[in-house]
């Protein structure tokens, strides 16, 4: 049977639609690191860092500089600028493609990824550049990258060449004490931490995959996060240059930008919980636990603060607010003749170390009932609520019979005042709370009181304190600390 001209035709178009059907069948079944080969080794010959641009401020700076001088080395150098809203005056960047101004602040007329730089960032890597800086040498990036694959380090950095450099910095972070120390890095040129202008570079999953990225000040966020992870940096001898025309360069715009530096910064360590900075020459920063500022914590439920469910001890700054209010209440107890002594856990920190226990919350004072009426400020905490004249404030405690004594009228650390009385030769109280500790103990006890280290000061305490100490908490209790209510949470996570 011979084929006619038409059924010919018909059968070759059959054939071809059965091949090509045929190979995207095939396609589709081949492994997705096979498919994705080709674009991954095409890739490799453009830029492999994106410039990220994020620490500058809107009223005063040479971002276009900066942009520009990577452009004229590579038209197609990759770069990000990152704002949180839309910069006034508005930044003259070039309208190319391959660089994108991205605002943190979401928008109801833009997709929620529009938000998010890292939709933007293709490359493996991502250099950090702060306002100030620009690239006049072919290749730095590149080197850097080289560099931090030959190295033992997550960072590098490169100086920029302003009247202030990068210089190394050893970083410990505790989050545990809400602290963080910095001090001369030991051994260069790594480190934990820089200070002063440089480029950093990372890899971008190892950037974006840190809790807060985008935080400014860009250096002090990026630094605290790294050194938590246990992260080094290593400076490279690579120096940018500087911003011909540089940016802040008047009085008014310095200050400016000063003001809303240390703004950022405090916000900054805030939200990640540092309220204790130790600089490397020695000065120390606070943050929180003023006296017009409420104390760190909510109210506390079964004698365990909210603090230590998050993995961390009493914020130093309370420590600290503490430490003042009881130096101060002993002061005026001894001045008024008050006969008192450390209570509870107070005395219990006092034995072990000298001072308040890393996670308690408040000081407990015992007194005698009977002297109470030598005192100013007690008897006029007996009518009402009394805020002496360095603003502590001295009242009746709402939960029983006892004296409380506020850090102030906002914040409400305090020292707490029990007054006992001897009955039989034994010293009891009017209130009782469901604490453990909370218990009759014999009068010789109190008979002499003994001088004992607490808090940075001197105070009084039961003679024989240690015997005192196991009758109301149990045999060992020096040796073997714990929470306060282990029922609910224990130090040791059993």
């Amino acid at each position: 049977m011979r084929l006619t001209r038409c059924q010919a035709a018909l059968a070759a178009a059959i054939t071809l639609n059965l091949l090509v059907l045929f190979y995207f069948s095939w396609l589709q079944h081949q492994p997705r690191n096979s498919r994705a080969r080709s674009p991954r080794r095409a890739s490799t010959t453009g830029p492999r860092v994106t410039v990220l641009v994020r620490e500058f401020e809107a009223f005063d700076n040479a971002v276009p500089e900066l942009v520009d001088s990577f452009l004229q080395q590579d038209p197609a150098q990759p770069v990000v600028v990152v704002a949180d809203t839309l910069p006034y005056p508005p930044l003259a960047l070039p309208r190319v493609p391959n660089v994108r101004l991205v605002l943190l602040q979401p928008a109801l007329d833009r997709p929620a990824a529009a938000s998010r730089p890292e939709t933007y960032v293709a490359t493996e890597f991502v250099a950090l550049m702060p306002d100030g800086a620009r690239t006049e040498s072919p290749g730095q990036l590149e080197r850097m990258v080289e560099a931090l694959r030959a190295g033992g380090t997550r960072l590098v950095a490169a100086p920029i060449a302003t009247a202030n450099p990068a210089r190394c910095l050893a970083l410990n972070v505790s989050l545990r004490e809400w602290t963080a120390h910095y001090a001369p890095a030991p051994a260069m040129p790594r480190c934990d931490a820089l200070d002063g202008d440089a480029v950093v570079l990372l890899r971008t999953r190892d950037f974006f995959n840190l809790s807060a990225p985008l935080a400014r000040p860009l250096g002090s966020s990026l630094f605290l996060q790294t050194a938590l992870r246990g992260w080094s940096v290593q400076l490279l001898a690579l120096p940018f240059s500087a911003a011909r025309q540089p940016p802040l360069a008047t009085a008014h715009a310095r200050w400016k930008a000063e003001r809303e530096g240390r703004t950022r910064r405090a916000a900054l360590l805030h939200a990640l919980g540092i309220r204790l900075v130790s600089w490397a020459g020695g000065r120390l920063e606070w943050f929180g636990c003023g006296k017009e500022s409420t104390r760190c914590f909510g109210t506390v439920v079964g004698d365990t603060p909210s603090y230590l469910y998050e993995g961390r001890w009493t914020p130093p700054c309370c420590l600290r607010a503490l430490r003042e209010t009881a130096r101060y209440v002993v002061g005026v107890l001894e001045a008024a003749g008050v006969r008192y002594w450390l209570e509870g856990g107070s005395l219990l920190g006092a034995a072990r170390h000298g001072d308040i226990i890393p996670w308690d919350y408040d000081v407990d004072l015992g007194i005698y009932l009977e002297d109470v009426g030598n005192c100013e400020q007690l008897r006029g905490a007996e009518a009402g609520s009394v805020v002496d004249e360095r603003g502590f404030v001295w009242e009746k405690a709402v939960e029983g019979d006892f004296f409380r004594v506020q850090y102030s009228e906002t914040n409400h650390l305090h020292v707490d005042l029990w007054p006992f009385y001897p009955r039989n030769g034994v010293m009891t109280k009017d209130t009782w709370l469901d604490h453990r500790q909370d218990v009759e103990f014999p009068e010789h006890f109190l008979q002499p009181l003994v001088p004992l280290p607490f808090a940075g000061f001197v105070a009084q305490a039961p003679n024989n304190y240690r015997r005192f100490l196991e009758l109301k908490f149990g045999p060992g209790v020096i040796e073997n600390p714990e929470y306060p209510n282990p029922a609910l949470l224990s130090l040791t996570g059993g």
